[in-house]
């Protein structure tokens, strides 16, 4: 007896689109209630939906998945879900954008011999992409920084009172925590404010 057909789809975060995987899904024939997907980012592989589409699969059962890295984030990852899928539960698993994984054809000692090359190589350039990506997200951030751009959240304008706050301060008319609090701010914060607008108004 045939077993049945499954889609697995992985996306790094609530905002990114799932279309392309889904058409890729339906595609090959799988019915959209045997497609799980999830939407979530993290480092290992907790996640709800593969781990309930595990619990479904069964032996003679084909997975498909778009791309490898859908399976993991890491070499060793996918290498382990890999072996999980088709060695444990004895599914067969076919990558979309990689017809030499697809366990159903070849499954003599070649062939299987050429597969297992496949995945070592595809599962290595799968973890050393995302590295790259990260190391010049790194960089990126480190080259704007040297340039003095501000890269967490934009600061807070100045309340509307606070120029003269800031003036009655200086010359001595109230206090930091008086002026701190006219323009509802705390005491740190006010003051910080104040050196650079000191250092602006005597760039002018």
């Amino acid at each position: 007896m045939q077993g049945q057909s499954y889609g697995y789809i992985r996306v790094s975060s609530i905002e990114q689109n799932e279309a392309r995987q889904l058409l890729a899904l339906y595609a090959k024939g799988v019915a959209k209630k045997r497609i799980y997907m999830d939407k979530q980012s993290g480092n290992d592989f907790e996640r709800p939906q593969y781990k309930r589409m595990l619990k479904k699969l069964k032996d003679g059962d084909l997975l498909y998945i778009l791309s490898i890295d859908r399976l993991g984030r890491n070499y060793a990852e996918i290498q382990n879900q890999w072996r999980i899928l088709t060695k444990d539960i004895g599914a067969d698993v076919c990558v979309i954008d990689m017809p030499l994984l697809d366990t159903r054809i070849n499954k003599d000692l070649m062939g299987t011999f050429i597969a297992d090359i496949v995945l070592q190589i595809l599962s290595f350039v799968a973890q050393s992409e995302r590295e790259n990506i990260r190391r010049r997200q790194e960089q990126g951030i480190a080259a704007a920084k040297a340039k003095g751009v501000h890269m967490g959240r934009p600061p807070k304008p100045l309340p509307d009172n606070y120029f003269n706050a800031y003036q009655k301060w200086k010359a001595g008319q109230i206090t930091g925590t008086a002026a701190a609090k006219e323009c509802g701010m705390p005491l740190a914060t006010f003051r910080y404010k104040a050196e650079i607008f000191s250092k602006m108004l005597h760039l002018q």
